[in-house]
């Protein structure tokens, strides 16, 4: 690519990568970066507001780079939620395909992510509604055909208001049957026990995510820090127990066989994982936000079984979270569906193809 900067764009070096930007956004500060890219904050001209600018990393460096940036763009252009960040503007300053490989995606900017307060001192009203707004976004992507497949702490976005957003739709996937999928996909401290195992997968996937997140701010730590998969397995069974005989019988034969000759495990009481003194006194204003609410939300998401963890709409009406119910929070209206997955990749032969439609 030529380092000759395109008429109406500027150049800002964040770290180790090169902003080439229109000239709409100014006063560039970094914020953040992974292995998605770096991110800065910026002021827009246009819109006379503060932005979030995010680099995609190499979005067309291989074909798993390709289509992860691929799917992010197009999910966030479909979805429209109080509770989900607006993609505000997507653009390149190359100007033509065979020159195209930068990507950067412009979104509202947040005062902070979970993981930055997570451990601060919440109370129950802080707690359930921000479980409250999570469910809303995730609500709103499950009617959509999309399940997150990443939620996580810095997943999620926060104001000082307590204004929450769900963001990242790189690992996001569209729905329309079960999937299996590589056991490297979610974020290993909030995967789900069918992400771990091999199994299928569907929507719910995300309601363990929540339950690890909300664990964490109860507790102050990450529930199950496991150093690999199975690590993590065993973190999840020395608390929660063997999961059935039913369960396993689901499982593929290599892996029933490896989990049936580990020791058996009995679940720990939920009283003695999630202690009264752990979380903050009840709600003077709210009569079911207190310990035993939270608790019992909690075993109902930390559910190792998917089939018998509680959905998103059942998770809406838990007493520990529907004194915040709106419903034109939580039912509302979805502009459009999005593809399946297969409609969703399935032209994307390579790298070429995929930054073809990606131009588009």
């Amino acid at each position: 690519m030529s380092a000759e900067v395109p008429p109406g764009y500027h150049v800002k070096v964040i770290g180790d990568s090169r902003f080439v930007i229109p000239m709409r956004y100014s006063n560039l500060t970094p914020i953040g970066s992974g292995a998605q890219g770096y991110v800065v904050s910026a002021y827009d001209l246009v819109l006379q507001q503060e932005v979030a600018i995010k680099k995609l990393a190499r979005p067309f460096q291989n074909v798993t780079q390709a289509k992860r940036a691929y799917r992010e763009l197009v999910l966030m252009r479909l979805v429209n939620h109080k509770n989900i960040i607006s993609l505000l503007n997507a653009f390149t300053p190359q100007k033509t395909l065979e020159d195209f490989q930068d990507v950067y995606l412009v979104m509202e900017l947040m005062d902070a992510n979970l993981g930055q307060v997570i451990h601060m001192e919440l109370d129950h009203e802080r707690m359930s509604y921000l479980l409250y707004q999570v469910l809303c976004g995730l609500k709103h992507l499950h009617a959509a055909g999309i399940i997150h497949r990443d939620l996580k702490p810095s997943n999620i976005a926060v104001r000082h208001d307590c204004s929450l957003k769900i963001l990242d739709f790189g690992l996001a996937r569209a729905t329309g049957n079960s999937f299996t999928m590589t056991p490297y996909v979610v974020t290993r401290y909030y995967r789900a026990p069918e992400v771990i195992l091999g199994l299928g997968y569907s929507e719910n996937v995300d309601i363990w995510s929540v339950g690890c997140i909300f664990a964490e701010m109860v507790l102050e730590r990450i529930l199950f820090p496991g150093t690999d998969y199975v690590d993590q397995w065993t973190k999840i069974t020395d608390e929660l127990g063997t999961p059935s005989s039913e369960f396993m019988s689901r499982l593929e034969n290599s892996v029933r066989r490896y989990l049936m000759l580990r020791p058996r495990t009995d679940p720990r009481p939920f009283s003695e994982l999630f202690p009264d003194e752990c979380f903050p006194p009840s709600s003077s204003e709210h009569e079911t936000l207190n310990a035993d609410q939270a608790r019992d939300l909690l075993y109902r998401m930390l559910v190792i079984d998917p089939l018998e963890r509680v959905s998103v709409d059942e998770a809406l009406q838990h007493p520990y979270i529907n004194v915040w119910f709106d419903e034109s929070e939580v039912n509302a209206c979805t502009i459009s569906l999005a593809p399946t997955e297969h409609a969703l990749t399935a032209n994307l032969f390579g790298i070429d193809s995929i930054a073809t439609v990606a131009w588009v």
